[in-house]
């Protein structure tokens, strides 16, 4: 398991998503309403096969964040 740390401007419906190399969707981080602040997200990778895959945060339409997680096992 990982834990992802996130930066809500404002309170808001965040969705974190994780995309393997293709595009496709691998899993759903999160997906709900999420407080003004720091936030922490905990996710079990074990259903995931190791390889590089890309985490997406986005609220209201809008991408805020795009990152690179390599995942080892």
């Amino acid at each position: 398991s990982t834990t992802f740390a996130i930066t809500v401007p404002h309170r808001a419906h965040v969705r974190l998503t994780l995309y393997d190399l293709l595009g496709r969707e691998a899993a759903v981080l999160f997906d709900g309403v999420r407080e003004a602040g720091l936030q922490t997200v905990t996710f079990n990778a074990s259903g995931l096969s190791s390889g590089i895959y890309f985490a997406r945060l986005e609220s209201a339409g809008t991408i805020y964040g795009l990152r690179k997680i390599i995942l080892l096992k």
